[in-house]
């Protein structure tokens, strides 16, 4: 008991997932911070086995990265499953499926499969590096440096001109490696959605209320861009502590947008920005109820982003119900984010074709209109907008990125017609805009 009571202590003390802040918890929560533990080695665990390929070293390291009681969790590696417990204490799996990813083992997951996976040929082009020397030496130093300072950068990618002319890998990863992307899936359910609205599915501004559990209450009066946006007024608790939304969200609830569906109206809508992962997870939910369920999602999601941006290394896993974990469990090469990258940066256009309206890409770039801070678009942080000045003073006032815990980030500089991307494991801050700046002076025409 005393040896338990001493990891709670460090389960308490350790930083619990991708939080803004850090939080312990009381006692009586020791039941959801176990779960919490157990859930979130084996759904992580699970994907960087089967899906990152990593080895279970790299597993144990990565989650212990989050809180040193993770050391202790026991992980079982199955042929298609991992399971978790901590001191033999709340038992957790997730199972691997074939072009799925692994998703938590709660209530009836039958239905997952059933689904049918298309096929994952694609017509584009691979990209070939086309080396620009200064900017080939800048990842390379970047790599470098970032390594020493024990920041795990894994891989760097430099698109310009829509070429690319540089990238660089840690040992053990390379341009096929497909990494946990966090945040920036919230980035590739708003470019879904837009794509809906391109072939006419989804109107800009669609009918209220965007739900029908929505309808009767205040909370009818939320619009789309709102929750893009992520000033829906919606309450949510960010903070990744044990029993927190967010955590439930993801390691003990089997619909993850059933957490955010139930949240009453906290502020009037678009008057304030309040970052929300829940949010997220509620447009997973309108492109997957307005496109007629799980399978057409997922159909979607293949023949209309995936295969035409060749996109052949992008996995975005599902829910015990089906629906995408758009807030988080996203995995690409940083050559795949390249390009999702290279299509925001073309106003939508991807190999002469134009796959979002033309002018979404502006709008999804303009300040919302909060009262706190407007430097926010369609779930894309943005430079410039926010009453602090510049979020990246390194980098242009233009530049807009998605971002992902751990310092995932895929930065787009319009006026220097060009895409940054870095994937790595930073369990503090990773200093985006040095770095990126760093990157961006070497190439041609300087900062």
């Amino acid at each position: 008991m005393r040896k338990l009571l001493l990891s709670v202590v460090a389960l308490a003390a350790g930083a619990w997932l991708a939080a803004p802040s850090l939080l312990g918890f009381s006692l009586w929560r020791l039941g959801d911070a176990l779960a919490v533990a157990t859930g979130m080695g084996a759904k992580l665990g699970c994907s960087a086995y089967f899906v990152s390929d990593h080895d279970r070293q790299q597993i144990i390291d990565d989650l212990a990265s989050y809180s040193p009681v993770n050391r202790r969790l026991r992980l079982d590696f199955g042929d298609h499953r991992v399971a978790a417990s901590l001191f033999g204490l709340a038992p957790a799996s997730a199972s691997w499926r074939p072009g799925l990813g692994c998703t938590l083992d709660i209530g009836d997951t039958s239905a997952l499969d059933a689904l049918i996976v298309g096929s994952s040929s694609v017509a584009v082009p691979a990209m070939e590096l086309s080396v620009a020397p200064a900017a080939q030496a800048a990842a390379a130093a970047l790599l470098a440096t970032d390594a020493a300072r024990g920041l795990q950068t894994r891989a760097l990618v430099v698109l310009h001109g829509g070429e690319l002319v540089a990238e660089s890998y840690a040992e053990g990863f390379g341009a096929e490696s497909s990494l946990l992307g966090w945040s920036m899936g919230k980035s590739v359910v708003a470019i879904l959605l837009g794509r809906m609205e391109m072939l006419g599915l989804l109107p800009a501004d669609p009918p209220r209320p965007l739900f029908p559990a929505w309808a009767g209450d205040e909370r009818w009066a939320v619009t789309l861009e709102q929750l893009l946006q992520m000033t829906s007024g919606l309450d949510w608790d960010e903070t990744y502590a044990p029993g927190s939304d967010a955590t439930r969200m993801l390691f003990q609830a089997p619909s993850a947008s059933a957490v955010a569906m139930a949240s009453p109206l906290a502020q009037a809508p678009g008057t304030t920005f309040s970052y929300s992962s829940g949010t997220s997870n509620l447009l997973a939910r309108l492109l997957h109820d307005r496109l007629g369920g799980a399978q057409a999602q997922l159909d979607f999601l293949h023949g209309e982003l995936l295969r035409p941006l060749g996109l052949r290394h992008t996995l975005l896993e599902l829910d015990p119900a089906g629906v995408l974990v758009a807030s988080s469990y996203v995995y690409g090469s940083a050559r795949d984010w390249a390009r999702l990258g290279l299509l925001l940066l073309e106003q939508g256009r991807f190999n002469g074709e134009q796959l979002l309206p033309a002018d979404w890409v502006t709008r999804a770039t303009r300040p919302n209109r909060s009262d706190n801070d407007p430097g926010y678009g369609y779930q894309l942080w943005l430079n410039a907008g926010g009453a602090a000045g510049l979020r990246w003073p390194h980098l242009p006032a233009d530049a807009y990125a998605m971002q992902g815990n751990r310092g995932q980030v895929v930065m787009v500089v319009p006026s220097r017609d060009a895409v940054l991307v870095r994937l790595g494991w930073t369990a503090g801050d990773y200093p985006v805009s040095s770095a990126l700046g760093a990157l961006l002076a070497a190439l041609p025409g300087g900062a």
